[in-house]
């Protein structure tokens, strides 16, 4: 069941990280969707555990995890930008 939760999840922050985010381009699909939401829930883990905010074994909530989605957003921007 906390596969499926974090499958959940992690698309539903991937939308909205996508829709808070303007410009192109984006990751397309449910797939990347989710990937980038669960990849944007572990950042936001790590970087709020590095700093302070969480406890170990503590995880981020759902707003980290859309600031997190956020930040591989943009950050997939930059890689993704045509040369």
């Amino acid at each position: 069941m906390d596969v499926l939760g974090a499958i959940v999840i992690g698309f539903l922050t991937g939308i909205i990280a996508k829709l808070v985010t303007p410009g192109q381009p984006k990751p397309q699909g449910f797939i990347l969707t989710t990937v980038l939401g669960i990849v944007g829930a572990l950042l936001a883990t790590y970087l709020g555990q590095a700093i302070g905010l969480y406890r170990p074994g503590e995880t981020a909530g759902f707003l980290g995890a859309i600031v997190g989605a956020v930040i591989v957003l943009i950050a997939w921007r930059q890689l993704a930008r045509p040369r």
